[in-house]
Order: C-alpha cells, then structure tokens, then sequence
C-alpha cells in the first residue's frame, strides 16, 4: 500500500477549503501558552482550546458546525497570523470573522461587551455583567468566561474578581496571568 506524500496530502486539504467543502477547518497553533487547537468555521473562526484533546475537540465540532471537519492550515492562517502577532506583542486588537451564533443571546451579549475590554485592561465580573445589561449576573457572567469558546480573541483572561484577584480561568491561572503580563496588565 502507498503512503499519500505530505505535498498531495496538504493540496488536498487545501483544495478541499478553497473549494467550500469543509463545515469547519481547524488547526494547531503554536503560542507561548502552549499548542492552542484554532478552529474556523464558514462564518469565521469559531474555537480556540488550550490543551485539546483532538477526538473529543473533533466530536464538538462535528456537532455544532457539521461533520465535514478537516484539519486544514490555509482557513486557519489568519487566525495564526494575527495571534502571533498578538504574542509578538504587535497586535492589541483582532480583525478576525468570528463564528458565535450557536451561542446563546446572553452568551453573544456578554462576549460582546468582553471584546471591547482594552488590551492591558481589566475588568471584574461584576462590571461586565453591568456592561451587559444585566448587574446580578455576575456569577453568570463567570460562566460565559469559563465556557469562551474563543479566548484570548475574546480576552475573557481580562476578567477578574471583585477583590482584584485573578480567578477562574479555564486554561489555567497561569496562562492568565502569562496574558495579562503580555499585556502589561499586571506586573
């Protein structure tokens, strides 16, 4: 049996994208927070995981978007274009299509709200439950964070508590501390 060579395998993929034949494209990328899983779908980019187990990350997109899922690098280039750039510290704002309509309307409104969170600033919980019309909220404000289908793009490491400490993140409090110092946030 022949092994497909790399070079028929990625014009493949490609021409599979270029060609609308994906329901969603994803790719790993590298950063300083570690391998992040970038997905992106015919609307835009719609995930980002840290620490990605493949098949389970794979089944979820297959779910919400279709089952014509491929890994494919050429959809995802300017999503890694622009978050290299964010790590080289040249970037503080994405100009990427992003794919959140499967959210519900609270989640989009609060998302919303994070996304005008300025590089290097943060706000506590409470603030962006009031920012989101909805200032009892914070807890479930905490949620939307914790279930951010696209961080760092959607800065939801720009979330803190109340008391000014750094809580919950779901890639971990050191990679929210590693963003925020990227940002120059906290020292």
């Amino acid at each position: 049996m022949n092994a497909v060579s790399p070079d028929l395998d990625r014009r493949f993929r490609n021409a599979a994208a270029d060609e609308g034949l994906l329901d969603a494209a994803y790719d790993f990328v590298d950063s300083p927070v570690g391998p992040l899983l970038v997905a992106a779908s015919k609307r835009g980019v719609c995930r980002i995981s840290y620490d990605a187990d493949p098949e389970r990350e794979l089944d979820h997109l297959a779910r919400d978007f279709g089952v014509r899922v491929l890994r494919s690098a050429k959809p995802i280039d300017p999503a890694r274009r622009e978050l290299d750039e964010y790590f080289e510290g040249t970037r503080r704002e994405f100009d990427l299509p992003l794919d959140v309509a499967l959210l519900a309307d609270f989640n989009r409104r609060v998302l919303r709200e994070l996304a005008r969170v300025p590089y290097g600033e943060v706000v506590t919980y409470g603030e962006l439950a009031a920012r989101s019309a909805r200032p009892r909220a914070a807890r479930a404000v905490g949620m939307v964070m914790n279930r951010n289908p696209l961080p760092i793009i959607l800065p939801c490491h720009r979330v803190i508590g109340a008391n000014g400490k750094l809580t919950g993140y779901a890639g971990g409090l050191e990679r929210k501390e590693t963003l925020l110092r990227l940002e120059g946030a906290i020292l």
